[in-house]
């Protein structure tokens, strides 16, 4: 990546600030191929939408509105998508928006059916290079920040290919003093080479639109030294089978265990996160029936969480096997 590159991915940004509008001619045209209502009283409804991509580029949508239903995915170009809901989603934004996207690996990646055989998931392969795979989520990104509410949040999760070219471009679009976190994801995994320290961790960026945003704090516990009570005044101490700890805000390192292959949770898709790993950024960026959207859906597992807790959600993946393992989970729950 040379700075001839990232000179065109600022004039790109630059562009967009300035040429951002959409078409917005057109009718969007989906027919929804599965739906449900659930909850204590049936008063929240789930829909999939699959659409043709060139079909969603040809029709965009003019509706004023979009059904804020706790499942409404759509099977399309993420772009696409994104463009979509700024169109029609005016009177209520996304509280928070979660990107898992391709990590400029230069792999194929495979999902795994239930018989054992396996689907082609993605590729994440780049006949141009590092410059081409930045102009794709520099696009995506810069649409998703009209989508945010002002309160809201944006997490970006990535790990060390192209992170640290990301971050120079989160903080062209939303500002560099509006990066509220760097969250590092630990993990162990088989596989690690002697020539170097095991690659064990991702990074999740994390993002205001402004400096009013909703941010619920979580708490972690930390033992105390011999983990014994230290009955200092004013200070609640707690006794568990490690040992006596208090409970503190939760720092920006977490370690997670990734969805294991016995896994109950295990959808066989490539890349699937970890319900828990999610279920932190739901809790701390958002409140009961708020709006959270996922533009690199995959298995669904921002979906899982947020019907799990009663949060509203919108999918957006193009690959027919992501819908069809997000189907298979969401009518399993």
């Amino acid at each position: 990546m040379s700075f001839k590159d990232l000179n065109e991915i600022h004039n790109l940004i630059e562009n967009l600030k300035l040429h951002g509008e959409y078409d917005r001619r057109g009718v969007f045209e989906c027919i929804p191929y599965w739906s449900e209502y659930f909850g204590d009283k049936s008063q929240y409804s789930g829909r999939i939408y699959c659409a043709d991509n060139l079909k969603l580029i040809k029709h965009l949508d003019n509706l004023n509105h979009i059904k804020t239903d706790n499942l409404n995915h759509i099977k399309t170009d993420n772009l696409n998508h994104i463009q979509h809901a700024d169109n029609f989603e005016k009177n209520r934004k996304f509280q928070m928006i979660y990107m898992d996207p391709p990590f400029y690996s230069g792999a194929k990646y495979f999902s795994r059916k239930p018989d054992g055989s396996k689907d082609l998931a993605y590729i994440d392969i780049w006949n141009n290079g590092l410059c081409e795979y930045l102009e794709m989520l520099t696009e995506r990104i810069f649409a998703a920040r009209k989508l945010l509410s002002d309160d809201g949040l944006i997490w970006i999760h990535l790990d060390y290919r192209a992170v640290h070219y990301v971050k120079i471009i989160m903080d062209e679009i939303f500002g560099m003093k509006n990066m509220v976190n760097e969250i590092v994801w630990g993990y162990r995994s088989g596989g690690a080479s002697g020539r170097r320290f095991a690659r064990k961790h991702d990074t999740i960026l994390l993002y205001s639109k402004t400096k009013e945003y909703k941010f619920n704090p979580q708490k972690e516990k930390s033992y105390n030294r011999g983990a014994l009570p230290y009955n200092f005044k004013g200070v609640r101490e707690y006794e568990d089978e490690n040992g006596w700890h208090t409970l503190v805000n939760m720092r920006d390192i977490w370690e997670i265990s990734m969805v294991g292959r016995t896994s109950g949770e295990r959808t066989g898709y490539a890349t699937q996160k970890p319900e828990e790993l999610i279920r932190r950024m739901v809790l701390a960026s958002t409140d009961v029936g708020d709006l959270c959207g996922d533009f690199f859906a995959g298995s669904g597992t921002l979906g899982a969480v947020c019907k799990s807790l009663g949060r509203s959600f919108v999918l957006c993946d193009k690959n027919d096997d992501a819908c069809r393992i997000m189907v298979d989970r969401f009518l399993k729950k």
